[in-house]
């Protein structure tokens, strides 16, 4: 067993879905505990692809539809978060605490970060007149620091 597997805050969150499937009537079979377990343990926001090829790893019989249905059926239960990038690719993750994302535009990886102000702010009056809010969240995009860098090298390069 990994680290990570023994993370006392990923086994928590692996009972509380447990309990929360029973308490939904939702029946929890082997391969939803385990599509819920690896986006548990996964820090990179997988796609329902790269889960389906870390899965069929150890359910061989697992199929990429299978995936995906559980997937939105999580969703649709609140059990996990989508992500919507510009790629339109979704990407998932199981939300262990508040936080918004940065998607890098070239190499597409989403980086999680607090803005604890954001959160605590009140949202416009007017916003009522258009209907409740019940989730807010911040995707910012731009070029993480690596592709930054990347691209500082090839401008460097070409000045020569």
């Amino acid at each position: 067993m990994s680290k990570k597997e023994k993370d006392p805050k990923i086994q928590e969150k692996i009972t509380e879905f447990k309990n929360l499937c029973n308490a939904l009537g939702l029946k929890l079979t082997h391969q939803r505990l385990e599509i819920f377990s690896e986006l548990c343990r996964s820090v990179d926001h997988p796609s329902a692809e790269i889960l389906y090829k870390r899965l069929l790893k150890r359910i061989s019989t697992l199929s990429l539809d299978t995936v995906y249905r559980t997937l939105m059926t999580f969703k649709e239960y609140g059990l996990i978060d989508k992500i919507e990038t510009t790629e339109n690719q979704s990407r998932f993750e199981v939300k262990m605490s508040t936080h918004h994302h940065f998607i890098c535009k070239n190499c597409n990886k989403i980086y999680d970060f607090d803005w604890k102000d954001f959160d605590e702010s009140a949202l416009p009056d007017n916003l009522s007149n258009i209907g409740g809010v019940i989730h807010k969240s911040v995707i910012v995009y731009g070029y993480c620091n690596a592709c930054d860098e990347k691209k500082n090298e090839k401008v460097n390069k070409l000045r020569f």
